[in-house]
């Protein structure tokens, strides 16, 4: 029998941030919905509809920063930053520019980093003294992400963070990245290739994968240095480049393009492009933990191909998927023993289960077709977000019919937990020890609390509607203690929670902004 629960709140909703590859905001970049794909083996009928990417959703859009004393947290209705120092839960704030949308610390935990989509500025805090640099970007940016080593931020118009609906605003060029070094404010814009869907880092040197090219921009150069990598010999009408992922030494970049045959392998030394065979549509495309291997997911062909980072023009190894779903994408545990095959380009309710060591595929059902999911910081758990849209097979009946839903599971044993939810989720998170996961809903004051140790949920009242939800850092990993959770909402003045899970209490700071009392509830 299948075991699910029902959160009894009145009209209970539960929503994402999403992060999709792309949306039809605009028409450049768009391609197509879910529901137009139906598989087959091959891309090349020129009557099929061509075929959705996968989406990958993030849901940490405006995801807070951690420092190992504070966290930092946007509140983009009053342009302000939070600080939560850690261990006393104090709170102060500091004004930044209009509509703060991001906030990024560096590793030293030195300084935030606050994107403000309404000024296009970025806001440079010293974590210490909330002392605040502001540099202005380039307009109509979307998109923010650090170097590993903290040095700059990078900013684009990246399509997949644009809301449903949303419209121009104004001049927009596709292919501009500005940088900012986080040190001194330098602000060092750059044309890189049309529509900019990633970056990856290696020392003094950002790679931009854009629709047709690779910008390899020398970061050590001053002012910075930018060379274009032309990955297609069609320059007409190329295969858009979704992906790339780079070798652990920075030897190769690997390059997935939607819709081709092969893999693009570009060496960072001499700057030559190479093509490996890869199965039909490549969809998705990671490094596994020990960084040895490139694992492409050929939706099309229902193959992985597994290749040799360190000789990347070796014969790949193929595994066979199952016949029993369409397979797209790929998530792979922390501990580097499994990966979770699934799909959002179609209306299935099914995973699958892939043993890295055996290469066994096992195919297990859901209660609704997956819209994101997520294994556990330990690799214990996987948390499945579903559609609102169902499965062909599923009876107007069944009590998930045209409703959200989230799965809990358990990996060790596959024991699980159906969680019915009548609308869409607005932001998740999960403790960094892996016993809850958090979660909050459009429009609903309360948290969720998923406590994985008995894949039971639990119903969590706020004074207001939540905005975003967080967990704290575990600041002594050997004292049993689970960290708090914390949880920003609505409120002219400020207002946070802080959510104990070991003794179920929840406090509550209201009106900090004006250095209000903290209600304890």
């Amino acid at each position: 029998m299948r075991q699910s629960l029902t959160l009894t709140l009145v009209a209970l909703a539960v929503g994402c941030s999403s992060d999709a590859a792309f949306t039809e905001a605009y028409d450049s970049g768009s391609q197509g919905a879910a529901s137009d794909y139906e598989p087959s083996a091959s891309t090349g009928d020129d009557d099929e509809t061509p075929p959705p990417p996968e989406t990958e959703k993030d849901f940490y859009a405006l995801a807070p920063a951690q420092t190992d004393k504070f966290v930092f947290i946007a509140n983009p209705g009053r342009g302000t930053v939070t600080r939560v120092n850690v261990e006393t839960l104090a709170v102060d704030t500091t004004p930044v520019g209009n509509n703060p949308q991001i906030v990024l610390t560096t590793p030293d935990f030195a300084t935030a980093a606050v994107f403000n989509e309404d000024d296009d500025t970025v806001s440079l805090i010293d974590a210490d003294t909330l002392q605040t640099l502001t540099v202005a970007v380039r307009p109509d940016l979307k998109r923010m992400v650090m170097s590993p080593d903290g040095t700059w931020v990078a900013l684009w118009h990246d399509l997949s963070a644009v809301d449903d609906g949303e419209e121009p605003d104004g001049v927009i060029a596709f292919n501009e990245v500005s940088f900012v070094e986080v040190r001194t404010g330098r602000h060092e814009p750059l044309a890189v290739g049309n529509y900019p869907h990633g970056i990856e880092w290696t020392e003094g040197l950002a790679v931009v994968v854009s629709d047709e090219s690779l910008a390899l921009v020398d970061l050590d150069a001053e002012p910075l240095d930018r060379e274009l990598v032309p990955i297609s010999d069609d320059f007409v009408d190329p295969p858009a480049a979704e992906e790339v992922v780079l070798a652990p030494d920075a030897s190769y970049a690997f390059v997935r393009q939607f819709g081709a045959e092969d893999l693009t392998i570009v060496d960072l030394e001499s700057r030559v492009v190479s093509r490996v065979p890869a199965g039909a549509n490549p969809t998705d495309l990671d490094l596994t933990v020990d960084g040895r291997t490139a694992v492409l997911v050929a939706r099309d062909a229902n193959e992985l191909w597994l290749y040799d980072v360190a000789d990347p023009f070796a014969d790949a190894r193929t595994v066979p998927l199952s016949d029993d779903l369409v397979t797209g994408s790929v998530v792979l545990d922390p501990t580097g023993k499994t990966g979770i095959l699934y799909s959002t380009a179609v209306l299935q309710a099914v995973y699958a289960v892939w043993d890295l060591e055996t290469d066994t595929i096992t195919p297990r059902s859901l209660v609704k077709p997956v819209q994101s999911l997520s294994v556990g910081p330990t690799g214990d758990s996987l948390l499945v977000f579903h559609t609102v849209d169902n499965q062909p097979e599923l009876p107007t009946s069944d009590t998930f019919y045209d409703a959200s839903a989230l799965t809990m599971i358990d990996l060790s044993d596959f024991g699980k937990t159906d969680v019915y939810m009548p609308s869409t989720l607005k932001g998740w998170t999960t403790a960094s020890n892996g016993e809850y996961s958090y979660f909050i809903m459009e429009g609903q004051p309360m948290l969720g609390v998923l406590d994985w140790g008995r894949l039971m949920v639990e119903e969590v009242s706020l004074s207001s509607t939540p905005v975003f939800v967080g967990a704290l850092p575990d600041l002594d990993e050997t004292d049993g203690d689970d960290p708090p959770a914390w949880v920003s909402q609505e409120h002219e003045l400020g207002r946070i929670s802080f959510y104990d899970a070991d003794s179920a209490a929840l406090t509550t700071i209201t009106g900090f902004e004006l250095n209000s009392e903290i209600e304890v509830q």
